[in-house]
């Protein structure tokens, strides 16, 4: 389904001509988890690699990928995990396309290492034509883009039934200012992320009347669910 003319969901990542943008995969996860005491069978890896299989079958070969943000979840160091899920995740994504193009989230403060590994630069935003692309954490001073696609928010939509809420990952398109503004959704397969409804938003992008914002749900394919306002 389009978004625009020339930007594409395909499943939870965005196909801009030959360049795809996932967002938000945080590897380690999983392992953060455990040791908060939450006991959960490590599969992530191995299922954020079967999903972008799937993703690729889509797309075929792509020119660049782009990562907009948290690549990897911890904040103050790199677990062993984390280097080398991070590492094999960036070679396997190297063998779909010509470049990789690593935006810096929140959660990569110490993303710099990771990419030296593999000599990929680690940028604020990203432009390509009329598109800004940034994880969606701060503001910058400046944008002359007519169109903003962030991550960040991990938009998800809680649909109730009885007592009963079924949450799904989601995109979100608005305006911001007098800019057209597109909202990512995880690509953290352990969780769906928080539900636009019902949590209060992350992203200063969203701090506004989000009550005309378009919502396209993921769930095997894409839905148009309307918007926010009618939701609610």
């Amino acid at each position: 389904m389009n978004l625009t003319n020339e930007i594409e969901i395909v499943d939870l990542t965005l196909k801009i001509n030959n360049t795809l943008i996932i967002s938000d995969i945080h590897i380690g996860y999983e392992e953060y988890l455990n040791q908060q005491g939450y006991l959960l069978p490590i599969t992530q890896y191995k299922d954020t690699i079967k999903r972008l299989e799937k993703i690729f079958e889509k797309t075929g070969k792509l020119k660049t990928i782009i990562i907009n943000g948290d690549l990897k979840h911890e904040f103050g160091n790199i677990s062993e995990t984390e280097w080398r899920n991070t590492l094999n995740l960036i070679d396997f994504l190297l063998e779909k396309c010509e470049k990789i193009v690593l935006i810096k989230g929140n959660h990569d403060k110490i993303l710099e290492p990771i990419a030296e590994k593999r000599n990929i630069e680690v940028v604020d935003s990203y432009k390509l034509n009329n598109i800004l692309i940034l994880h969606g954490d701060k503001i910058p001073k400046e944008i002359n883009e007519e169109i903003i696609i962030i991550g960040h928010e991990h938009p998800s939509i809680g649909l109730q039934e009885d007592a009963r809420i079924e949450t799904f990952k989601c995109f979100l398109k608005g305006k911001w200012k007098d800019k057209q503004l597109i909202v990512m959704p995880s690509f953290n397969l352990v969780t769906e992320g928080s539900d636009i409804l019902r949590e209060e938003v992350l992203s200063p992008f969203l701090k506004q009347d989000l009550s005309e914002f378009e919502v396209f749900v993921i769930d095997r394919k894409v839905l148009k669910f309307g918007i926010l306002k009618d939701l609610k």
